[in-house]
């Protein structure tokens, strides 16, 4: 798409009279694009936020270069185009806060989502770590997000969300140099699969995927590529793992799980959801550690002496691995 398609595209969503100017706030990952504010005049939106995916295989910073993650990352814009259209003009208050979708495009293999600028919104802050007050705010997101969404519909989504779901990664499992996490793979992952309480979820829920307000009570996420079907725990074990490390994710570990299922519970009542939470939590509090172990599973074969592949959960990992077998 050429610069004066994207401005008329934009003129046309937002009502603007002129597009003034635009500047890129990022690339996006392997080179596939860009993300790029666009500052409007004569509309009720001062600025957008442009995602504009135009895929450019063989640029992986860590050298996977394949077909098949070239066609794996085709479909998480698609997907996340799927997830924007049907938000369109959705208007629900939501204890799970995403930025509002303004309009959608597809030429060809490329994509155009023009998006609530979270910025101007409130939700200006980047957390590179996180004091109580806002990992809590992250988790309550993460709770509101897979109340709202349980039992939901995966169609036009992920069926198994989350970017390392064992199905997608066959070449990371293939490099796995760990004979008894590659045999116990597929009964971690078959685990996680057999909870009867399903919901979607975010499937890249890091840290750098939430934008804070001001005060850092509340949060906003961003990335829903990987958005499909799944396990909640997913979500929150890859969230803690990207805030903490080793002795650190170890020590919060407890705290985390009784907030996320204190904020669970109100998030079931809000939507005035007919499941239990006890019974939920009784279901999914023990598949914490087995989401820990997914993960660790994909890093392992992913990215070898990655930081993130620490003694906890090395110790983690074996212990579910001694509970599935035993």
């Amino acid at each position: 798409m050429e610069v004066e398609q994207i401005n008329d595209f934009l003129l046309e969503v937002t009502k603007a009279g002129q597009v003034i100017k635009s500047s890129v706030v990022q690339g996006l990952w392997s080179g596939y694009g860009s993300i790029q504010r666009y500052e409007l005049a004569g509309s009720k939106f001062r600025s957008v936020i442009v995602k504009h995916v135009k895929p450019d295989q063989g640029k992986h910073p860590r050298g996977w270069n394949t077909d098949l993650s070239h066609q794996r990352k085709l479909k998480s814009y698609q997907v996340e185009f799927h997830w924007y259209e049907s938000r369109m003009n959705c208007s629900e208050i939501s204890d799970a806060r995403v930025p509002g979708c303004l309009g959608v495009q597809k030429d060809e293999q490329e994509v155009l989502l023009v998006l609530e600028d979270l910025d101007a919104s409130g939700f200006e802050g980047r957390r590179s770590t996180v004091n109580q007050r806002e990992w809590m705010a992250c988790v309550s997101w993460l709770a509101g997000f897979h109340a709202q969404n349980l039992n939901a519909d995966s169609a036009g989504l992920w069926e198994s969300g989350t970017y390392w779901h064992l199905e997608t990664r066959p070449d990371e499992l293939k490099r796995l140099d760990d004979p008894v996490l590659k045999q116990a793979a597929s009964s971690i992952d078959q685990k996680l699969k057999d909870t009867k309480f399903q919901t979607l979820v975010h499937g890249d829920a890091k840290l750098a995927n939430f934008c804070f307000s001001d005060d850092g009570n509340k949060v906003a996420a961003v990335d829903f590529q990987y958005v499909g079907g799944g396990c909640g725990m997913k979500d929150l074990a890859y969230f803690v793992g990207s805030c903490f490390r080793d002795e650190q994710a170890e020590e919060i570990e407890e705290e985390v799980l009784d907030h996320y299922f204190t904020e669970l519970s109100k998030s079931l009542g809000k939507v005035k959801s007919p499941v239990r939470v006890d019974e939920l939590e009784e279901d999914w509090r023990p598949l914490y550690r087995v989401a820990w172990a997914d993960f660790h599973r994909f890093m392992k074969g992913w990215s070898p002496g990655h930081w993130k592949l620490s003694d906890y959960s090395e110790r983690v990992t074996r212990e579910v691995i001694r509970n599935l077998s035993g």
